[in-house]
């Protein structure tokens, strides 16, 4: 036997209809509302990602620029009664072999997507916008460490690349690069021993040393560099090394 709702939840999520569909003229903001394109320029994909964050929501629907309804998600039963703050979530990647950049923005066209939600309570609406571009950086080009290779765990690693200037192959519009994320995992995580090393950095750095404490002996390692436009768009190139025994 299906649980029940409350008549509590019934209510706040009848309201949150409501809200949705009249809704007063007035509404509270997300705390935070953001679209951007993630690219791989080594694994050759791409897709989006969608943050929203407020305190104790039960319903959320995103817009596109034309009025498009593209996402809508509410919550139910305990958590729809208990609500939702932070959300993050981002799409399949399918492969520019299967669906090429055109495509990809022509899905996502550019401009403002608008962000709708009801509070868990159902007495309030939220509201949020946010600006997706079609400024696409290029990958980093990675200097060092080479592709495969194998180093010290005793040592610094260094991690260079050469700064981005140009835009993904096959967009169009030019770029400002804003900064970087330098990402280093392990390749298979190991119990009680650092996962990952994560920084960001301004845009005029393109050199990053990770502490040999973070390096484990015989151990593979994964890295990521991402480069970050001004607009919020951020394009990954892939790396990988291995530590002596």
């Amino acid at each position: 036997m299906k649980p029940h709702l409350s008549r509590l939840t019934l209510a706040a999520l009848a309201v949150a209809g409501c809200l949705l569909a009249t809704g007063p003229s007035r509404a509270e903001k997300f705390s935070d509302a953001r679209i951007r394109f993630e690219l791989n320029a080594s694994a050759g994909d791409g897709g989006i990602q969608i943050n929203v964050d407020a305190t104790g929501w039960n319903r959320l629907e995103v817009f596109d620029p034309s009025g498009q309804k593209i996402f809508d998600v509410f919550g139910s039963h305990s958590v729809g009664a208990t609500g939702v703050t932070e959300l993050f979530f981002e799409s399949a990647e399918p492969s520019f072999e299967d669906l090429p950049l055109d495509q990809l923005l022509i899905r996502f066209p550019a401009g403002t997507y608008s962000f709708e939600g009801v509070t868990a309570d159902g007495a309030r609406r939220l509201a949020g916008s946010a600006t997706l571009s079609h400024r696409l950086p290029a990958g980093p080009r990675i200097v060092a460490p080479s592709e495969g290779s194998t180093l010290s765990a005793s040592a610094p690693l260094v991690i260079d690349w050469d700064p981005v200037t140009q835009r993904f192959p096959g967009s169009t519009l030019p770029v400002t690069i804003a900064g970087y994320e330098v990402i280093v995992e392990q390749d298979k995580p190991q119990p009680a021993l650092p996962r990952s090393f994560d920084i960001t950095l301004p845009a005029s750095v393109t050199r990053v040393t990770v502490p040999p404490q973070f390096l484990r002996t015989n151990t593979d390692y994964k890295f990521e560099i991402l480069a970050i436009e001004q607009g919020g768009n951020q394009t990954i190139s892939e790396g990988s090394f291995k530590t002596a025994p």
